[in-house]
């Protein structure tokens, strides 16, 4: 329902004469007739549209043990005191979506004991003080308001059935201070995202033993993680990403963490070798160490972790081979590797994995030919980009029919582009750029490239984690108990975001999430591709980049070019290209960014549509181009452009090649010197002559 309260005042007016009325819930879709329902003890009108400020009549209500108001468009002032009489309220849920509703707390002392609350997003500043008042909390949830101050730890103090705290994205600032007592009930804390600094409590695990989920992420922390947190034997998910720890993992502090399920130790200063022998994280799924400092070979105590879905060990240090045990994951679907110094070839077992979608080996030392044994059914994205890579693309990569992106650059393969890679039907952008690669561009290419990348939800978005899991602890208190495992489940409906690079506009674009739905682009670039560029590429309509520079294409430019009509950046320059630019591309309307420089192009050059926005430098090396953009009259064009670029070309077939005339003449000077040598040495006549001939010149 969208609207103001006072606009549903014509559906509540027949619940008017229900005054024994107890529980009204209008979720997914109060005005004065509310005042009525005096016996009313639940009212549920989150996730609508209402619009406003939230009506007065809620005051009246006091019976009411349940409130439920979040996620409206509500704005202006909202003073909790008109709750000040609900003695009875135990559950009040008032979270903002829009940032414009401004909830009062001063002066204000309530008659009721909260046990659950939640004011996300609420414009509070300051931590509301009538929370000094309140015993028996067990869900607390301040999240999104800005708070400064220390950590409040008289919250744990006073509420000792505290099970859930929600401190996230605030400005809470200086040392994470926990009470001195144990909190045996609290298993769920969430201070990610404020100015946190210091290290952490040495004595944390042992007061928060307890604990299911700790999320610190994002805050200034620093030093070592706590020996005690090996006593969190609870503790399925770790999330310490974003801070400035720092720490040998040679020192094995997870050891008790044995119910691990989630561990995020990304973007901070750890080192060492993780993979020790002994660790045994069972019941690990999600494993992310990004942007650490690790070193050394990936050890054997991975394979404990028999339940791996996701693991991330990109811009490290790593080095050693990539181990043939990698394929034994069963359940692995996201692995990301790059940016490491592994080496060798990419191990046939993983190669031949059944459940990957995500791989990504890029920017490491591999080398070797691609194995012709490759069977990845499900793979959706695969990053192999700079490495040293050799040899031909193996066909058995193109009966992957799920792929979606492919990026081979920066390697050393060659051989010709198969035939074959037009059956990757799904393919939404490749770049085999910085290859050698030979031949003529497949004209099959019509056949692909032709949606936008699908399914982009199953990679897309940001790692969502807690809040579901924040509604499933709601739920325990008025529904059924809490079942972890689907709420788990639920945490991780979106994975780990795919990116990917693409360059358009002579630069490297970052595309990620709902962006890739939007890009769909092809790069052969700076290749040993030959003939003519397909007239094929014209069908490929939903296009945004395309790139074939630095190649030895020949030909003209095709016309069928001007049915790209989604082109943003298209780059043909650098290579043998002759004719005219078609005057039909003036009809490119999204085009940003085109070159066409160092061809053999001739003619007048199109300067309407976006034609007018391009200057000299997308168009110089071609002698016989003319127009107002270069500043060149198309009447003093000096021979027939066809005549000279043929002319080109014959005086082409004649240029001398200087560095090998360099290298052949020193070679020729070198045999004759040592043939001279020998010739003395193996004659005698001949060298005594030769010293004669000698002592002679010395004589003159």
């Amino acid at each position: 329902y969208s609207g103001s309260l006072t606009n549903l005042y014509i559906f509540l007016t027949g619940l008017a004469n229900l005054t024994i009325l107890q529980v009204l819930d209008l979720s997914g879709s109060s005005s004065n007739c509310l005042k009525y329902l005096s016996h009313l003890k639940v009212l549920d009108i989150s996730h609508n549209q209402l619009s406003g400020s939230l009506s007065s009549t809620i005051t009246s209500l006091t019976s009411l043990e349940y409130l439920d108001l979040s996620y409206n468009n509500f704005e202006g002032p909202c003073p909790l005191s008109s709750l000040a009489n609900h003695s009875k309220l135990e559950v009040l849920l008032l979270s903002s979506t829009n940032n414009m509703l401004l909830v009062k707390t001063e002066n204000f002392l309530p008659t009721f004991q909260l046990k659950v609350l939640e004011l996300a997003n609420c414009s509070l500043n300051v931590v509301p003080t009538f929370l000094l008042h309140q015993y028996d909390l067990k869900y607390l949830d301040l999240s999104l308001n800005n708070l400064v101050g220390d950590f409040p730890s008289w919250m744990l103090q006073n509420n000792t059935k505290l099970e859930v705290l929600f401190l996230t994205n605030n400005s809470f600032t200086g040392n994470l201070r926990l009470p001195n007592t144990k909190h045996d009930f609290l298993h769920h804390l969430d201070a990610s995202s404020n100015n946190f600094i210091g290290t952490l409590p040495q004595d944390m695990g042992t007061i928060l033993k307890k604990l299911l989920v700790l999320d610190i992420s994002n805050n200034h922390f620093e030093g070592n993680i706590p020996s005690s947190v090996g006593e969190m034997k609870e503790l399925i998910i770790l999330h310490l990403s974003k801070n400035n720890f720092s720490e040998d993992f040679s020192t094995p502090f997870l050891t008790g963490c044995i119910s691990l399920w989630f561990l995020d130790l990304s973007d901070n200063n750890f080192y060492g070798q993780f993979f020790s022998k002994d660790l045994n994280l069972t019941q690990m799924e999600f494993l992310y160490l990004e942007n650490n400092k690790f070193s050394g070979k990936i050890e054997e105590g991975l394979l404990n972790s028999t339940k791996l879905y996701q693991l991330d060990i990109s811009h490290n240090f790593l080095s050693g081979h990539i181990p043939h045990w990698m394929g034994n994951f069963s359940n692995l679907e996201i692995l990301l590797m790059s940016n490491n110094c592994l080496e060798g070839n990419i191990p046939v077992q993983l190669l031949n994995h059944r459940t990957l979608k995500l791989l990504s080996v890029s920017e490491n030392y591999l080398s070797g030919s691609m194995t012709s044994s490759f069977n990845l059914s499900s793979l959706k994205h695969l990053y192999v980009q700079k490495n040293a890579l050799s040899g031909p693309i193996p066909d058995m990569l193109f009966r992957s029919s799920k792929l979606m992106t492919l990026d081979l650059r920066g390697n050393n393969l060659e051989g010709q582009i198969p035939d074959q890679i037009c059956q990757l039907r799904r393919l939404g952008m490749m770049d085999l750029s910085h290859n050698r690669f030979n031949g003529s561009i497949p004209s099959c290419f019509t056949n692909m490239l032709q949606w936008t990348i699908e399914n982009v939800d199953l990679f897309g978005g940001e790692l969502s984690i807690f809040p579901p899991l924040g509604f499933c602890y709601i739920g325990t208190y008025y529904n059924s108990t809490l079942d972890l495992e689907v709420c788990k489940r639920d945490m991780f409906t979106s994975p780990q975001q795919v990116k990917v690079e693409f360059v358009t506009k002579n630069r490297y674009e970052l595309y990620n999430g709902s962006n890739l739905n939007y890009m769909v682009g092809l790069d052969l670039s700076c290749n040993e591709l030959t003939g003519n560029v397909p007239s094929e590429i014209g069908d490929l309509q939903k296009i945004r980049g395309l790139n074939l520079s630095h190649n030895c294409l020949s030909g003209s430019i095709p016309r069928s070019f001007s049915n790209l009509q989604m082109i943003e950046s298209l780059d043909l320059s650098n290579n043998r290209l002759s004719g005219q630019i078609p005057a039909q591309l003036i009809e490119l309307n999204f085009l940003s960014n085109f070159n066409v420089s160092y061809n053999n192009l001739s003619g007048l050059i199109p300067d309407k549509g976006q034609y007018s926005t391009f200057d000299e430098s997308s168009y110089r090396g071609n002698l016989y181009l003319c127009g107002p953009t270069i500043n060149k009259s198309c009447n003093s064009a000096e021979e027939t452009p066809a005549i000279k670029s043929k002319g080109r070309e014959d005086e082409d077939d004649f240029v001398i090649d200087m560095v090998s005339l360099y290298w052949s003449f020193g070679a020729s000077y070198v045999t004759v010197i040592l043939g001279l040598f020998a010739i003395l040495w193996i004659n005698s006549f001949w060298r005594k002559r030769w010293f004669y001939f000698i002592d002679a010149l010395i004589m003159l």
